[in-house]
């Protein structure tokens, strides 16, 4: 595909000069950015374990989806967990299968009872995002960025959902769903 940016990462340099003589104002170009809200696998009950690990049904789960995801493929610069211990083990297999130099941390705003507040954020994010948390608020914080009340579909358990930023806002690109393990 032929653009003004052709060459670019092969040497040539593109100073302000070179969008001026383009005519066109650098400040409305946006570049898209991708987010990936995954939905940690299945766990164990809080009677088997106060901190709810995952169970090996959902180590399976994640493993799957998680290579699925990766041959997409699928490379966040950053992963963000709620920091309960089923959405850090989710968000490792991602981690590794995905991009093992990512940024992997805990975060705000991302518990299940949470409002979508990590939306503003989003908002501002230039990098691809990655974030593992829990229902309802994953779903409640796809349906806040696509501006929808209810959405066709709902989010798949213990799936993973690709919403991209443009210049136009926000569209769901694709979902996965994990398949129950035999």
């Amino acid at each position: 595909m032929a653009g003004p940016l052709q060459g670019y990462g092969s040497g040539v340099k593109a100073g302000p000069a070179f969008f001026q003589s383009m005519n066109t104002d650098v400040s409305s170009i946006v570049l898209s950015m991708f987010v990936y809200l995954v939905h940690h696998g299945d766990a164990v009950g809080s009677n088997v374990d106060p901190q709810r690990p995952l169970s090996s049904r959902g180590y399976q789960q994640v493993e799957m989806l998680s290579r699925q995801v990766a041959a997409l493929p699928v490379s966040p610069t950053v992963i963000w967990h709620s920091g309960k211990l089923r959405a850090r083990q989710t968000g490792q297999v991602y981690w590794r299968s995905c991009n093992a130099l990512a940024e992997f941390s805990a975060t705000r705003w991302m518990q299940p009872d949470d409002p979508p507040r990590i939306a503003d954020v989003l908002q501002v994010e230039a990098r691809d995002v990655m974030l593992v948390g829990h229902m309802p608020h994953l779903d409640r914080l796809r349906r806040h960025l696509l501006d929808e009340v209810l959405t066709p579909q709902s989010f798949p358990l213990h799936g993973v959902v690709a919403l991209e930023r443009d210049a136009a806002g926000w569209a769901e690109r694709w979902q996965l769903q994990a398949d129950s393990p035999a």
